[in-house]
């Protein structure tokens, strides 16, 4: 499971960063125009990288602590960055409110793999 989530963290980085260089380079006069959507990308981006970060600490305790709360930690980083901040990528692209009400739901799956990490190190 480790390499898998060193590969998955390893993704989500760069396309963190991508993400992140667009927003502050690509993005500039698109944000001027709709200025309120750029906290809403910051923030998208700023949880993408917490998280994918997150993915090579759940690929050291999964190495450490082989158990599969390690697993679903993992597992839960990667749907929490997919749902959390998909969300609100897509929320600034189509300005649809409506895709804000989804993003709690990544904030859960973040928010559960770090208790999966919490219990599997504690236990171990």
């Amino acid at each position: 499971m480790s390499k898998i989530f060193v590969i998955l963290g390893s993704l989500f980085m760069m396309l963190a960063v991508g993400a992140g260089a667009f927003g502050a380079h690509g993005l500039s006069s698109y944000f001027e125009k709709f200025p309120n959507l750029a906290g809403n990308y910051e923030t998208a981006v700023r949880y993408h990288v917490y998280h994918a970060l997150g993915l090579f600490a759940a690929a050291w305790l999964a190495d450490k602590y082989p158990v599969s709360l390690t697993t679903w930690a993992g597992y839960l980083f990667v749907i929490g960055i997919v749902v959390f901040s998909g969300s609100l990528y897509l929320l600034v692209f189509t300005r649809q409110s409506w895709l804000g009400a989804i993003t709690p739901i990544g904030g859960v799956a973040f928010i559960a793999g770090w208790g999966c990490l919490l219990l599997a190190a504690w236990r171990s």
